[in-house]
């Protein structure tokens, strides 16, 4: 998998929360510093799960176990915020780093078509970087772009998980 190399984005780093729980493919639980705060991980967009508050998409369930066996619980992270701490419903905004490996999990997401790209200004520091991601993914028809077409396409069949 091409964005699997450990180390290929960044040194070990000091890790700053502890993997929790993976809620879906782009939202996860962590304990930051004593208290458990909900992490949205910033720059992309995974399609949505079965099961959520939001219709099935293609790919949802796939990457929401992606992200799950990245980030098993237990798993430090170095989460990197950008200009807005919290989103509407207060949830953490972060680029996500694996502190083990330096691994950037939000670009190895949209590298290998588990999710897309959405950048929401000012919060836009890794554009560039998750842009030429995605690029790629769509290049080497990956994930979403093989499977669904893209991303935001409704999950065929209600009810399915092989998304």
């Amino acid at each position: 998998m091409p964005g699997a190399a450990p180390g290929a984005d960044a040194p070990t780093l000091e890790p700053n929360a502890v993997v929790l729980e993976v809620i879906d493919g782009d939202t996860m639980d962590v304990d930051l510093g004593g208290r458990r705060a909900s992490v949205r991980f910033l720059g992309i967009d995974t399609p949505e799960k079965t099961g959520g508050y939001l219709p099935a998409e293609c790919g949802g369930d796939a990457a929401t176990r992606r992200t799950a066996e990245m980030l098993p619980p237990g798993t430090e992270v170095f989460l990197q915020r950008d200009d807005e701490l919290y989103d509407r419903y207060d949830r953490l905004l972060a680029y996500v780093y694996r502190a083990d490996d330096g691994l950037f999990v939000n670009r190895y997401l949209v590298l290998d078509g588990y999710a897309a790209t959405m950048h929401f200004e000012p919060n836009t520091t890794h554009r560039a970087v998750l842009d030429a991601a995605q690029a790629d993914a769509r290049a080497a028809n990956r994930g979403i772009w093989s499977d669904c077409g893209g991303p935001d396409q409704p999950l065929a069949g209600a009810g399915s998980s092989t998304g």
